[in-house]
């Protein structure tokens, strides 16, 4: 058994809180950490297949090149967190909501974050390569050298967001594209605007 599935045996034997843990290169499958309570916990180099964290909370967590393979975290909730060089691909964060935190050089591709909320989020050369950001409610938001190919952004405002630094194409929107509207593009993603809303663009 890993030290992270004995601290989560005891975090259960203690009201399903987890304070303070630090955690390096573990691996664990299948664990059930659904409903609990993580504050001040790092993880470094850690690899988690298949475990069920829906419902969680994590406030003040770190996670430093970490994968997290088939993981369910819909319903959760993240306040000042870090999540940094993480591989998350196929991730379900269905729900999920993010406060006062950061993600820098994560692969997220293939991730749900379906009807989430961004609150005060730092996202800096991130992956989310056919992810479905649909229905999010984003607030001052910062989407820095940033990869959507292809992504799912069907009703998700990005409303005064710099997109400018970003990847954009295939990107999947409503028909007018009104979740483009107020947002700072440049020329070369414009075209890219313009053929989904199958404008054709010369010279």
């Amino acid at each position: 058994m890993s030290g992270f599935a004995e601290a989560l045996e005891q975090a259960r034997d203690s009201g399903d809180l987890l304070s303070g843990g630090a955690f390096s290169q573990e691996t664990a499958a299948d664990l059930d950490g659904s409903g609990l309570d993580l504050r001040d916990c790092r993880f470094q180099s850690c690899q988690f297949r298949d475990c069920d964290f829906s419902g969680a909370a994590f406030y003040g967590c770190a996670f430093t090149d970490c994968l997290l393979e088939g993981c369910r975290l819909s319903a959760t909730y993240w306040r000042n967190c870090l999540l940094s060089g993480c591989k998350w691909d196929g991730a379900d964060l269905r729900r999920s909501r993010w406060k006062d935190s950061t993600l820098e050089e994560a692969l997220l591709r293939y991730v749900n974050f379906t009807n989430g909320v961004w609150e005060h989020i730092s996202v800096k050369g991130c992956d989310f390569t056919e992810s479905a950001l649909s229905e999010m409610r984003l607030k001052k938001v910062i989407l820095e050298k940033t990869d959507l190919t292809g992504a799912e952004l069907f009703r998700t405002s990005l409303t005064g967001m710099d997109l400018t630094s970003c990847t954009l194409d295939r990107i999947v929107l409503s028909e007018t594209c009104r979740e483009l509207k107020g947002a700072v593009i440049n020329a070369a993603q414009a075209a890219v605007v313009a053929r989904i809303l199958g404008i054709r663009v010369e010279g």
